[in-house]
């Protein structure tokens, strides 16, 4: 059974950037703006509030970034509750180092 407190893996944003390829599935659970003033690439902009409904298309495991590590947090967990691979970003977009992409 998935308790209440059950333990989310997470990494840090180094970690991540060492992890990244064209497969990997990247959530960024921020708003549609914050989104848009920059993100990582290859991550896919599904906001907090709608992370319930989310189904990824690939199996394997699912990273989850935010701004700071919170909202990643909380959406880690649902998805976790789904049954799915699920690994938080520590220190979100306010750690982040790499390459950013605004827009879309």
């Amino acid at each position: 059974m998935f308790g209440l407190f059950q333990r989310i893996p997470s990494i840090t944003t180094n970690e991540l950037a060492n992890k990244l390829t064209k497969q990997t599935l990247l959530l960024d659970v921020r708003t549609a703006a914050e989104f848009q003033n920059g993100h990582i690439p290859q991550a896919k902009n599904v906001p907090l509030n709608r992370i319930g409904s989310y189904e990824p298309k690939s199996s394997g495991p699912v990273y989850v970034i935010c701004q700071s590590g919170m909202r990643s947090k909380k959406a880690s967990k649902v998805l976790k509750n789904k049954g799915f691979d699920v690994i938080n970003v520590r220190g979100g977009m306010s750690h982040w180092a790499g390459t950013t992409k605004r827009g879309r």
